[in-house]
């Protein structure tokens, strides 16, 4: 079977994706992971053989469902997983108003749920599709799991001390996009029409994510400058958020590494403490067991978000660094048993989490059942590789002709999907594989820089 796994942003999705990849080639489909452009370029030059298409949403813009529907009559099934999640908000039904629709539903052979309240809501607001509406969990948790505390290594950066974790969730004042653009994306993408409130709510975000961010620089120099050079601190801005604007407001603290590389699992799991406001990383961080430290200096009225629950809840800069230097000391979270079910219950009305199958295990099978093995002919990966190949050339070709005729080099810059590393890739896979105890051969491939093919290998 054919299935195409569609990633926005690498940072946050490639390592699930690449889970899912080698579980379905180890039950011997083939897989491509890639960016939406190049699985638009291979079916449109009909190179991409029908199979699965599995995205990161099901917003109901024009381009998506355009596109969907092309897939269709070619005789794709869609699915979908949303990568946004939505877990960090109270209620999900605002979030479904934006994020589906009945076409993107009826385009839908299968919806995968993070948890009940996504599960709950979906089949309340759409009763029609509610066979298609599917609790798995998430394969992104999947990889909170111990099982792959192993995958999880630091990228090649020296710390020689302990250090903190500060995970940033301040893109709507520190974007990589100016604000324009996002109201200029929102308005496109038809989220005011389904959200009218959600333009104002847009600025409203913004003024709170400034003062956010400005009690936050307050916070790291005040920890740098009490903690007797005990630890260091390592600052992680969110995807979306400029690394460069952070770098400006950061500069000059010593002991502090402002990092976006690697995934966010591999820096809390390698942390002694984390510390956020509103990042659904805090998720994360307590299903994992490190200690959460939830910073609140000031009452929010934007989002009044489940994360900021999680943890220790602390207000003052006084009480933050004693707690910090508290579980230093101890290196390890002393949770109160009441604290232990308010938190588990948190948690789970968010995130499922099966003890005994894995969220991805479960979504491959859904495929399997769905596609009632018609998707048997192979996509010729050969022909696909020289045309992105092709591709590449050419648009390498009119960025040099650019640069001689008006002297700008304009190549636009993917920040949501770095170009992928043939080493680090096969690197990950054989990871996974022995997380999972996988004994079978399994073929990866760079199919472009931002397209991986992996399947059985026939040796």
């Amino acid at each position: 079977m054919n299935i195409y796994l569609h990633i926005e942003v690498s940072m946050r999705e490639l390592d699930s994706k690449l889970l899912l990849g080698v579980i379905a080639a180890n039950e011997g489909h083939e897989v491509l992971i890639s960016d939406i452009s190049e699985i638009e370029r291979g079916t449109r030059t009909g190179l991409l053989r029908p199979g699965i298409f599995h995205t990161k949403s099901l917003t109901p813009s024009q381009n998506k469902i355009s596109f969907h529907k092309k897939l269709i009559d070619r005789g794709f099934l869609i699915t979908s997983l949303d990568e946004e999640a939505g877990i960090e908000l109270e209620s999900y039904e605002k979030f479904s108003d934006a994020r589906y629709s009945k076409k993107t539903m009826d385009q839908s052979a299968a919806i995968f749920c993070w948890g009940n309240d996504d599960f709950k809501t979906l089949k309340k607001i759409y009763p029609k599709y509610k066979k298609k509406i599917i609790k798995t969990g998430s394969p992104r948790v999947d990889l909170w799991n111990s099982n792959f505390f192993d995958y999880w290594q630091l990228p090649n950066i020296k710390l020689k001390k302990p250090f903190l974790l500060v995970s940033s969730n301040m893109g709507a004042s520190n974007g990589i996009k100016p604000i324009s653009d996002v109201v200029k994306f929102y308005r496109e993408a038809g989220y005011f029409q389904r959200v009218p409130e959600l333009f104002n709510e847009i600025f409203e975000e913004v003024a709170e994510s400034s003062m956010k961010t400005s009690d936050f620089v307050e916070a790291i120099k005040y920890l740098v400058d009490n903690n007797k050079n005990k630890y260091d601190i390592v600052f992680r801005p969110h995807p979306v958020e400029d690394i460069n604007t952070w770098k400006e407001y950061l500069k000059g603290i010593p002991n502090l590494h402002i990092i976006r590389e690697g995934s966010i699992t591999a820096w809390v799991n390698n942390a002694f403490a984390v510390m956020h406001n509103g990042c659904t990383t805090a998720f994360e961080t307590s299903v994992i067991g490190k200690p959460l430290l939830t910073y609140l200096p000031f009452k929010r009225k934007y989002k009044k978000n489940i994360p900021n629950k999680l943890g220790h809840q602390i207000h003052s800069l006084k009480k933050l660094s004693r707690k910090l230097d508290s579980l230093l000391k101890n290196d390890k979270l002393k949770k109160k048993s009441i604290k232990k079910k308010i938190t588990s219950k948190l948690i789970s009305q968010k995130i499922y989490i099966d003890k005994n199958v894995f969220a991805s295990d479960k979504i491959v099978k859904v495929w399997e059942n769905i596609s009632k093995n018609k998707f048997h002919l192979s996509t010729n990966w050969t022909k696909l590789y020289l045309l992105l190949k092709i591709i590449k050339l050419k648009n390498t070709f009119v960025d040099i002709l650019n640069k001689i005729f008006t002297g700008n080099l304009k190549s636009k810059k993917n920040w949501k999907f770095t170009p992928i590393d043939k080493n680090d890739i096969n690197e990950r896979v054989d990871k996974i594989k022995h997380a999972l105890n996988l004994k079978q051969n399994i073929y990866c491939k760079i199919i472009s820089e931002r397209a991986i093919l992996i399947k059985k290998s026939k040796t």
